[in-house]
């Protein structure tokens, strides 16, 4: 009951603030990105690193091979553990109400945007895998580029977030 009146003080005095409101929806973004992160992490990227599967993309024997198999996976492994440490680390500060949200948000959203094009730019270039691919790519860097354009204004024009992450 004290932390309501407490609540309903604090938006009288600064207006609209707490982790409610449209936060509850970046909150669940921020738990769904980092549980995709750890399962493409743990069942599709860390498997393509086992000998077989590996010299199967990047031995110039091979049918499938491609010079930019190594180098994407390479990629998509250190973004997808840096994407997972960077998700725990917001939800950390998030929590803690720290003024530095707003800004990790905006880099955690151009950082997936640039992430989605770089991918789909190794797609484009993998003969066999521009051919097995269905759409998803370009799918993901859609949805990426329309998440951008919808939280990056609201994390810079937001009263909501302008009063809550202040510490």
């Amino acid at each position: 009951m004290q932390s309501n009146i407490q609540q309903k003080n604090m938006e009288t005095q600064y207006g609209v603030s707490g982790l409610g409101g449209w936060l509850v929806l970046v909150q669940i973004g921020l738990y769904g990105s980092l549980v995709l992160a750890a399962i493409q992490f743990f069942f599709y990227l860390l498997p393509s690193f086992e000998s077989e599967t590996w010299d199967l993309l990047t031995s110039k024997d091979s049918e499938i091979y491609h010079v930019l198999w190594g180098p994407m996976l390479a990629f998509e492994t250190v973004y997808h553990v840096v994407l997972i440490g960077f998700c725990t680390y917001i939800l950390f500060q998030f929590y803690a109400r720290k003024s530095s949200v707003p800004k990790l948000m905006i880099l955690f959203y151009t950082l997936s945007l640039v992430a989605c094009g770089l991918d789909y730019l190794f797609i484009q270039l993998i003969p066999i895998a521009k051919e097995l691919d269905d759409g998803s790519t370009l799918r993901d860097g859609i949805r990426s580029l329309l998440t951008c354009a919808i939280w990056v204004p609201y994390f810079l024009k937001s009263e909501r977030v302008e009063n809550t992450f202040i510490r």
